[in-house]
């Protein structure tokens, strides 16, 4: 039986994202797994500049990396693109609340309205 998997950790993750080439390599992994020197080509920098970023990226648990002969493809992980996706939900449903509770502030009728009638 393989080890339970933690979900990525939230500063892990974020620190990672930080990086605009990091996020470069996360967004062309959108379009499938890739190779180290595919995911190199658009940057001016070496393959071992990119695979830093990549093993950033993979302790962050946003990618991972299988083996295939002598190949490392790499690919999105799912865990973490939920662990972003769980982080703006809170957001989200905090910000959701706030706007509910303007809107009943807003809404609620003015006791000194209908003093004034």
């Amino acid at each position: 039986m393989l080890p339970a998997q933690s979900a990525p950790d939230v500063d892990a993750v974020f620190a990672a994202l930080a990086h605009p080439t990091r996020r470069a390599i996360l967004a062309r992994l959108v379009q499938g797994e890739a190779m180290v020197m595919e995911l190199a080509e658009p940057f001016d920098m070496t393959q071992p500049a990119v695979s830093h970023h990549l093993k950033v990226l993979e302790g962050a648990g946003l990618i991972t990396r299988r083996i295939d002969g002598t190949k490392r493809p790499c690919r999105l992980a799912p865990a973490g693109v939920a662990t972003v996706d769980q982080w703006l939900d809170m957001l989200r449903d905090a910000l959701a609340a706030n706007y509910d509770r303007l809107e009943a502030l807003l809404t609620k009728p003015n006791p000194h309205d209908q003093d004034q009638e």
